[in-house]
């Protein structure tokens, strides 16, 4: 079982990075027979906005980004979705991203990691419904860093032990989830 950590920000000097190798390394702690975690970095496909006109210089670069992507995501069969919360949502990067997909992620597990003044509370809510639409079953408990508690300056992470709880949570319950999922595709 492949489970992809999606690390949800493009944005020069985020703090994505930081909590999603938190995440990876916490996954790979775990010690989960038979399964596999890789982290993906969203700013690692330089998508274009979904139905922007494009220059023909531009039209190659974007869709090999575009099929580079979709192959990468649908490798997996379960997903970790980090994300940052911008004004009570998913960051727009993510949501672009997301937007690319629909038979890739069908019939598939989430998890959902934040972070922001209220943990991506809000962004989780938002991401909640975004894969809804595309068939994907998001599990009940989500890892939630706080950019007051978890985070030295709002940029230095320095996660509390207490998250760890529900990240054992998180993750027993997306595998079970995505080895459910699995025989129906």
């Amino acid at each position: 079982m492949k489970i992809g950590i999606i690390s949800g920000s493009v944005r020069e000097g985020n703090n994505a990075a930081a909590v999603s190798q938190w995440i990876l390394d916490f996954a790979n702690n775990r010690n989960d027979e038979g399964v596999e975690y890789e982290l993906v970095s969203l700013a690692d496909y330089d998508l274009p906005l979904l139905g922007a006109k494009l220059p023909i210089e531009r039209q190659e670069a974007a869709g090999a980004a575009i099929q580079a992507w979709s192959e990468k995501i649908a490798s997996f069969d379960g997903y970790v979705f980090v994300t940052p919360e911008y004004n009570h949502a998913v960051g727009g990067a993510l949501k672009n991203a997301i937007d690319f997909l629909k038979p890739e992620v069908a019939n598939k597990a989430a998890a959902l990691v934040g972070y922001g003044s209220l943990g991506g509370a809000r962004a989780h809510e938002n991401l909640r419904v975004i894969l809804g639409e595309l068939s994907v079953a998001t599990v009940r408990t989500t890892t939630n860093f706080s950019l007051m508690t978890d985070f030295e300056n709002m940029s230095v992470f320095k996660p509390n032990d207490y998250n760890k709880v529900n990240a054992e949570g998180m993750f027993n319950d997306l595998l079970l989830w995505t080895k459910a999922l699995n025989t129906i595709r």
